[in-house]
């Protein structure tokens, strides 16, 4: 396997861990009087150099390393206990930190408790080393690694929060500048619906007045090239819209269909119109720009394609809905606008700038109305139905579809964090239990074992040899050590007595004395100190 580089700042933090665990091991070799500085001081020294840069890149592996000294720490005649544990439970520690998945640590950690276990029935250890086998050895594995599984979901949320955070923040950005485009597109139809109406009045005005008799022709060339300026200044508003909105400045929300009206009737169109029925208050702002829009695209549309036909403009009211039709009938040419007519050539070519009728259906489609277009026998009826509810419908079919649609990324990822932090949190409680199902029954009885069959030095001290077990019981504890080491259970004793052993202290860390008590017909015959090592 090829090592990545290590970076300045983790060999300087490597270089402090080992100093911290070298310390603690010197430290333990000189607590117990240890004579052999190579294998006792030494290689632990170079075993905890080696895996702790190891741990950055094989976590796993530092941790057997360094488990190993500790089976190798229960080959000690004295205790079992070591200064290597520490190191044990600081890379447990680092291996539940930089391995974010459960299955292979969990692996290497039953593996070193397996070769712990393996070492204690090999070596055919005393009962207080299984003890450490079974109680502290699981818990410098398992309790820092639960640790660092925590630290590593911390830090794992803490850098998903901050690139959340980032993502909204690009994400507010984007929105922003969407709505600034939108706002730009919105203004930027207005003044084309507005414009273009207004300059094919002009260029129409201006085709009238090039027929009039009293004009010389210097007026005339005048007026064609007036015509011709409007028409390329039409067809320039559809390329590039520069607005500059002034707050209370002039715009169509200020312009009546009324107004719209008498403009047209000014400017020689021939239109007549009526609006019937009554609301009861004003119309929703949109609803009453819908319809200018609807009878300013329709007018533009009759004077560019059919110059000098009758208008009619109707408007009926209703109680929940508004009807605009406006029908023309065919101009000088002859013939009513087909639906959806191409661009046409002429003064007034542009002016709807190839989206006219289109444009016109989204406006309608957004107010939740419908807008029907088409030749009427010899005419051209532009129809459209507006709900006065429009705006509330679509705030509705607004929520409904952000109730029903789909899920934000951010959302869905927040979601799989907190699932991952779930399942983490559940093998936090899991690996655990399975361990405490098998280590701690064995470990609780061995403890209890250990701890009941003491008979304090002062009590054995009482004891004379020639009682009776009746004059004796209140001294004896209420049961005997059952693990004796073999070579003391062996070792001579009176013919034909029972003997019995037991610890002369309560450590559970360290071999104690051990005293023995031979019994013939329920008379106490000897009582022997036998030395712990």
């Amino acid at each position: 396997m090829r090592y990545p580089h290590i970076r300045p700042r983790h060999l300087l933090a490597d270089t402090a861990l080992w100093s911290v665990l070298a310390a603690a091991t010197g430290y333990g070799f000189r607590d117990a009087g240890g004579d052999a500085p190579i294998p006792d001081l030494l290689l632990p020294l170079a075993v905890l150099a080696v895996a702790v840069p190891l741990s950055r890149f094989r976590p796993g592996a530092a941790v057997f390393l360094v488990n190993g000294l500790c089976a190798a720490g229960l080959a000690d005649s004295a205790t079992p206990a070591n200064a290597h544990v520490l190191s044990l439970a600081a890379l447990s520690c680092l291996l539940g930190a930089r391995r974010a998945r459960a299955r292979g640590p969990l692996a290497v950690l039953a593996a070193s408790l397996a070769a712990d276990l393996a070492a204690c029935a090999v070596l055919e250890v005393p009962t207080v080393w299984w003890f450490y086998a079974l109680a502290v050895l699981p818990t410098a594995l398992l309790l820092p690694w639960l640790a660092g599984r925590h630290w590593c979901g911390r830090r794992e949320l803490v850098r998903e929060g901050w690139r959340l955070a980032g993502t909204l923040e690009e994400r507010q950005h984007l929105v922003a500048e969407r709505a600034r485009l939108a706002e730009r597109a919105d203004i930027a139809a207005d003044m084309h619906d507005s414009l273009g109406h207004v300059l094919s009045l002009v260029a129409l005005r201006a085709g009238a007045l090039e027929l009039s008799p009293d004009l010389t022709d210097r007026d005339r060339a005048d007026l064609a090239e007036l015509r011709a300026t409007v028409a390329d200044a039409v067809e320039r508003l559809r390329e590039t819209v520069a607005v500059l909105h002034e707050p209370g400045g002039p715009g169509p929300e200020a312009d009546t269909v009324e107004d719209l009206l008498a403009r047209a009737v000014a400017s020689g169109v021939p239109v007549r119109w009526e609006r019937n029925g009554t609301f009861s208050g004003a119309l929703p702002p949109l609803v009453e720009r819908g319809v200018y829009r609807v009878v300013q695209e329709a007018l533009t549309n009759a004077v560019k394609h059919a110059p000098g036909g009758g208008i009619s403009v109707g408007i009926d009211h209703g109680p929940d809905r508004t009807r605009v039709s406006v029908v023309n009938t065919a101009g000088r040419g002859g013939q009513a606008p087909a639906a959806g007519a191409g661009p046409v050539t002429g003064p007034v070519a542009g002016a709807v700038g190839g989206r006219g009728l289109t444009g016109l259906q989204e406006r309608v489609a957004v107010l939740g109305g419908t807008l029907r277009t088409g030749p009427d026998q010899d005419c051209f009826r532009v129809t459209a139905v507006l709900p006065h509810q429009a705006p509330a419908r679509a705030a509705r079919r607004a929520d409904t579809a952000e109730a029903a649609g789909t899920v934000p990324e951010s959302a869905e990822r927040h979601a799989e964090v907190r699932r991952t932090a779930r399942r983490r949190a559940v093998a936090a409680f899991v690996a655990p239990a399975a361990a405490a199902a098998f280590f701690v029954p064995a470990a609780v009885s061995l403890a209890w074992q250990l701890t009941t069959g003491v008979l304090p030095p002062s009590r054995f001290a009482e004891l004379e040899p020639g009682s009776s077990r009746t004059d004796l019981a209140r001294l004896l504890p209420a049961r005997a050590f059952p693990y004796p080491p073999d070579h003391l259970r062996s070792a001579p004793r009176p013919t034909g007595a029972r003997c019995e052993f037991y610890r002369s202290g309560r450590d559970l860390l360290a071999q104690v004395d051990l005293y023995r008590l031979c019994w013939s017909d329920g008379v106490l015959v000897s009582k022997d100190t036998l030395k712990a090592t």
